[in-house]
């Protein structure tokens, strides 16, 4: 097993700035992370996520994450899924607004009264979803949780983050042709590095083993998957050698 970033919550919020709803959505985002939980959750940039960031992906596939949507589009909700899984909990600033009775939010730049008690109710709803969330066991590897008593995880860093800072490390590897991105791969190698493990088959085999807690392997594909593990890894440590 190696060190991973604490268990925190990621909040991805639409970016849509047609609507107010969707400045509702980020200011509420940042209340969240800056006053209410700023210690349990990080932001998950939609733009990058998007556009590629597998550290940002990984993320979101690791941990739980909450999508605050302007309209019944669900943008941030629909995204996290395609590329991550399935957010954890989903929230929609127009069904908050008709559920509670609120009045309909105007500006897009700067909101009304109306948007600002919109901005307040999105920001409760997050931070109960976050302490919800946080009282459940989460499975790095299938992104769902799982059945059993409640954990709490603690010791965290004291301050609003991104998922950049705290974003799994991945690494492409090819595998009978094809590439797959393996989540932790980079951390698993520098620890056998550290512990002076040779690329051997039995090294292929440890290698497998711990992948494995955090990607799915094909069924069929362990001998695949070890034999391009031993090569990457015996990559890895010749470019440790030659150093910079």
């Amino acid at each position: 097993m190696v060190d991973l970033p604490k268990k925190k919550v990621g909040i991805v919020a639409c970016s849509g700035e047609e609507i107010a709803e969707g400045t509702v959505t980020r200011l509420a985002a940042l209340r969240v992370l800056e006053q209410l939980r700023p210690d349990e959750t990080v932001t998950i940039c939609l733009p990058l996520f998007l556009a590629g960031g597998e550290g940002d992906r990984a993320f979101a596939r690791f941990y739980p994450t909450i999508a605050i949507d302007g309209c019944d589009k669900r943008c941030a909700a629909r995204a996290t899924e395609i590329y991550s899984g399935k957010p954890a909990a989903s929230i929609v600033v127009s069904e908050l607004v008709s559920e509670n009775g609120l009045g309909q939010p105007h500006g897009r730049r700067k909101l009304d009264q109306a948007g600002m008690h919109a901005v307040e109710l999105t920001a409760a709803r997050v931070a109960e979803q976050v302490d919800t969330l946080l009282e459940q066991r989460w499975n790095r590897q299938s992104g769902e949780f799982e059945v059993g008593s409640p954990v709490i995880e603690s010791g965290e860093v004291k301050e609003a983050t991104c998922s950049c800072a705290s974003a799994i490390p991945v690494q492409k590897v090819e595998v009978d042709g094809r590439q797959v991105t393996l989540a932790a791969l980079p951390l698993i190698f520098a620890q056998l590095r550290e512990q002076g493990k040779a690329a051997t088959a039995v090294t292929g085999r440890e290698l497998l083993e711990m992948v494995r807690v955090y990607n799915p392997v094909p069924e069929g594909a362990d001998a695949s998957y070890a034999a391009a593990l031993v090569r990457e890894y015996n990559a890895f440590c010749q470019a440790e050698k030659v150093g910079p």
